[in-house]
C-alpha cells in the first residue's frame, strides 16, 4: 500500500469521517488486515475562519512539505475550503495532491450531469477552486445559491456543522437551498462542506447528492491501493 498524508482539523469531525471511510474502504478491498499507512497533520480551524489567504497558503505549504518529508506519497486535504491553497502549494512540492473537485467531477461525469448546484460555506460557494476544475476538466457548470442566502449558509457551516451541531433548522435551510438550485437547473447537488454529508445521512432526494467527503475518500483509497 502507498502512504497517504492527510491534512485535517478543519474541522476534526470531517477528519474523523475521512479516516473512517479510508480505513473501511481499504478493509473492504483487502480484508481486515487493512489499516493503510496514513500520516495525519491536524490544523487549527481558526486559520480558515480568519480567511487570510496568504497565511493559509503558507501554512498548507509548510504542512505539505512536512508530510512529504515524513514519507507521504500523496496528500489529501480533508475539507473543501482549504483547497483554495492548491494552486499555490501544488507546484512547490514533489508529490500529488488529490483534489476534491476532481473526485466530484469524475462521479458527476459517470451520472452524465452537466450542471451541479453547490452548497457549503461562503468561501467555498463563491470561490473558484471547485467550479474552475469542474468546468475545465469535465465541462460541468456550477450553480450557487442567491447572494441573500450565502451568509446564512456560512453561519450554519461555521457556527454549527464544524462544531459538531447538526440541527433540524440547518437541515431544513439547506434542503430549501437544494430545491432552489434544482429549480435553477442543477441536475445534482454538491454537498460542498465535509460535514454536510453527516447532516444529510440517509436522506432521499430527487437528484443525485454528491458527497465530496465520500468521493474524495474513495479517490484516496484508489491511490493507496494502486
Amino acid at each position: 500500500m502507498r502512504t497517504l498524508g492527510m491534512i485535517g482539523g478543519t474541522s476534526w469531525h470531517s477528519t474523523i469521517e475521512y479516516y473512517k471511510l479510508i480505513n473501511e474502504g481499504v478493509e473492504q478491498s483487502i480484508g481486515t488486515q487493512g489499516n493503510p499507512p496514513l500520516i495525519i497533520h491536524s490544523i487549527n480551524i481558526e486559520l480558515m475562519r480568519e480567511q487570510d489567504k496568504q497565511k493559509i497558503n503558507t501554512k498548507y505549504l509548510d504542512v505539505s512539505k512536512k508530510l512529504q518529508k515524513a514519507g507521504a506519497e500523496a496528500i489529501i486535504i480533508c475539507a473543501n475550503t482549504p483547497h483554495m491553497a492548491y494552486p499555490y502549494v501544488k507546484p512547490k512540492i514533489d508529490i500529488p495532491i488529490l483534489h476534491i473537485a476532481e473526485a466530484t467531477g469524475i462521479k458527476a461525469k459517470k451520472y452524465g450531469l452537466k450542471s451541479l448546484g453547490l452548497i457549503g460555506n461562503k468561501p467555498t460557494m463563491t470561490g473558484t477552486f471547485i467550479p474552475d476544475i469542474l468546468e475545465e476538466k469535465f465541462a460541468i457548470e456550477t450553480v450557487i445559491p442567491d447572494e441573500k442566502h450565502l451568509d446564512q449558509a456560512h453561519y450554519y457551516v461555521s457556527k454549527e456543522l464544524t462544531q459538531g451541531i447538526f440541527s433540524q433548522e440547518a437541515k431544513e435551510f439547506f434542503l430549501k437551498q437544494m430545491n432552489l438550485l434544482r429549480d435553477k437547473g442543477a441536475e445534482g447537488i454538491i454537498l460542498g462542506c465535509t460535514e454536510l454529508p453527516i447532516l444529510f445521512k440517509e436522506t432521499d432526494y430527487d437528484v443525485p447528492l454528491l458527497s465530496t467527503t465520500e468521493l474524495h475518500a474513495n479517490m484516496a483509497i484508489d491511490f493507496i491501493l494502486s
